[in-house]
């Protein structure tokens, strides 16, 4: 790909990368890092757990360009419905500004996509921006349509592709959510996303953000391609 064809169209990439910090074994000096490499490059998200929220929130300083994004329910979202709700409201008073929500995937698959979808509504009623993470690899089509329906007609800002578990998440992906979706929210691209050509990639087949936990070595790469 010309490195004048990414100059021209992903002059502004660092605000479509939202930075993935969901290591558990992750420590205060490496997480003071990441945020401030959010800070530096402009990314337009920091996506942590609860337990690093506060933190984060604190290192990243009030709201700025880099939004605080809290994941909900994270990685399978195999908890009660009034306990996700508790973690959104918590993540929400200590300082997220968006929620990347793992939805019930039980009540998807077993033919309850009401309450799926009542879940997903409760979560949008917080007035922050949700985010639904959809396990498009081990969801088939027509479940993956049901899915996206539900969670759009529940308000969400969002989908993403998956919680990063499998394999790395494809242009082919992207482009059969697109048609799905038909614009009516953004696609955000995540799972093994960790090179500049795979981030050039994945926008190119319409994904409105790239969740990567590799956002400052996307950055240094496209620097890198412009000069």
């Amino acid at each position: 790909m010309a490195g004048n064809r990414i100059s021209n169209d992903f002059s502004d990439l660092a605000c479509l990368i939202n930075q993935a910090v969901l290591n558990p074994h992750i420590n205060k000096e490496a997480l003071n890092q990441h945020c401030d490499a959010a800070r530096h490059f402009g990314f337009g998200g920091l996506c942590t757990s609860l337990s690093s929220l506060k933190a984060a929130r604190d290192r990243l300083g009030p709201s700025n360009k880099t939004k605080l994004i809290a994941v909900i329910a994270f990685p399978f979202g195999a908890i009660p419905r009034s306990i996700k709700q508790l973690e959104a409201e918590w993540a929400i008073e200590n300082g997220a500004e968006e929620l990347d929500v793992v939805p019930s995937f039980w009540d998807l698959n077993n033919d309850k996509v009401g309450l799926f979808a009542d879940e997903l509504a409760d979560l949008c009623s917080l007035e922050l921006p949700v985010r639904v993470i959809l396990d498009i690899n081990n969801l088939p089509k027509q479940v993956l349509q049901n899915a996206i329906e539900a969670s759009i007609d529940a308000g969400v800002s969002g989908i993403q592709t998956g919680n990063g578990f499998g394999r790395a998440v494809t242009p082919q992906d992207i482009q059969m959510l697109s048609k799905i979706i038909r614009n009516r929210c953004s696609i955000k691209a995540a799972g093994g996303l960790h090179s500049l050509p795979q981030a050039i990639e994945l926008i190119e087949a319409g994904a409105k953000s790239l969740g990567t936990s590799k956002g400052a070595e996307i950055m240094k790469a496209f620097r890198a391609k412009k000069q």
